[in-house]
């Protein structure tokens, strides 16, 4: 068995001392959680019933939660019982990957609830917690670097923010943020990005997100923003708009006299749009065009963030890959495709096209790409203006979150003939 891996090492470094101070004891949330309930829910539900609790117990409740829901395979498998109660597979988690050898009492549980010890499981599977068809999508994506690909999802990824171009630079909101005391570095993918060095800030309470001075948005899904290349008074769709991370950044992009036309079929997240438009000062920019442009409309630029599988997201929550069903993928590519197909025809000649996932499925990725050039012909494959560590062989553009320590995406550049 090879030596601990990141993600082992983060969970035996939790203070887990802290528990102690923890009452009610977390069954009945473990019970939620295990029985599909949202991991964030419970752990929100849980921290707003014991108020009292101070920082560390807070922490460690919230560890216990997510700890449990991630790693419910390994639990189990180090045990040797599939149906171990809830609080047995806390008593495991503090043993068997945070080494603590008061386990039992730290979870409430007789000590002899807990077999002996196992050895940590050798499968990647077992050892790393996955379903066993998403350990084969891992090992079918990776390779040799699949246990890497593994561990960095079952660790949480780092914060990174934006800075809105409309209101700030990036070493400006540095500068603010380093004041309230968050320490940051600039982002090596993303030219607004800035990458928070230390403990995790509570960003949605800072004057600065109040003011619309920064967004929360990871490293690789800003990166496929500026793969868009807006320009100063440039009209672009944006064509899976969403609740509008990327719609934000494109309006930053072209500015007060360009124009961001927003796309989406979900009315409540475009409605969530429009609030953050207006805190980031892009209300007059952002164009809110519900589930399709007019079908006259040229711009220059148009971006599509299709509907995905959603695997390069899976460290964002620890019991997601529990609840995805894997029998809805076949149908994702077909999708994709006719969302791409259509958004293309807003493209006037010489402008861009972006079509971009989260996910590391080649089927919804290189070979969604390739169909649409070989239905195509007028879209040209173009060199993605980015970092050559993102950049594949094939010219198409991927992150990783063991390589890059973004989460994982994929976007292919097309430029309409003239």
């Amino acid at each position: 068995m090879s030596a601990a891996s990141p993600a082992e090492r983060r969970v035996a470094a939790a203070p887990w001392d802290a528990l102690a101070r923890v009452a009610p004891p977390l069954d009945a949330e473990l019970v939620e959680v295990l029985g599909g309930a949202t991991a964030e829910r419970v752990v929100d539900r849980a921290l707003r019933a014991r108020r009292g609790l101070d920082g560390l117990a807070r922490a460690v409740v919230a560890e216990a939660i997510f700890g449990v829901a991630l790693w419910r395979r390994r639990l189990r498998a180090q045990l040797g019982d599939a149906d171990a109660p809830p609080a047995v597979l806390l008593a495991a988690l503090l043993r068997d990957l945070g080494g603590r050898a008061d386990a039992a009492a730290l979870a409430g549980v007789d000590a002899g609830a807990l077999p002996p010890p196992r050895p940590p499981p050798a499968g990647l599977a077992d050892r790393f917690s996955l379903p066993d068809w998403l350990a084969e999508e891992v090992a079918r994506a990776a390779g040799p670097d699949a246990p890497a690909l593994a561990d960095a999802l079952d660790r949480p990824g780092p914060v990174c923010l934006r800075a809105n171009r409309l209101r700030i630079g990036r070493g400006a909101l540095a500068t603010a943020l380093a004041a309230s005391g968050i320490a940051t570095r600039p982002a090596p993918l993303a030219p607004d990005g800035l990458v928070v060095d230390g403990p995790r800030p509570n960003v949605y309470g800072l004057v600065a997100h109040r003011t619309g001075l920064v967004e929360v948005q990871d490293e690789g899904s800003q990166l496929l923003g500026a793969l868009v290349g807006a320009r100063p008074g440039d009209a672009v769709v944006d064509a899976c708009a969403g609740a509008g991370g990327k719609t934000l950044l494109l309006a930053a992009a072209v500015g007060p006299a360009g124009r961001v036309y927003a796309v989406d079929p979900d009315a409540a997240r475009l409605a969530r749009l429009r609030v953050r438009a207006t805190r980031a000062g892009a209300e007059g920019i952002v164009s809110i065009e519900g589930p399709s442009a007019p079908p006259e409309l040229r711009v220059d630029r148009v971006l599509v963030d299709a509907p995905c599988s959603e695997l390069g997201a899976l460290r964002r929550g620890p019991d997601l890959r529990w609840r995805l069903d894997p029998a809805t993928f076949p149908a994702l590519p077909a999708l994709q495709l006719g969302i791409l197909a259509r958004a293309a025809t807003h493209v006037r000649r010489g402008g861009r096209l972006v079509y971009a996932t989260c996910t590391f499925r080649r089927e919804e990725d290189e070979e969604v790409a390739l169909a649409f050039e070989a239905a195509h012909p007028e879209f040209v494959r173009a060199a993605p203006e980015a970092d050559a560590s993102v950049v594949t062989p094939d010219g198409f553009v991927r992150t990783w979150p063991h390589v890059h320590d973004t989460d994982g995406f994929f976007a292919a550049v097309w430029t309409r003939r003239g």
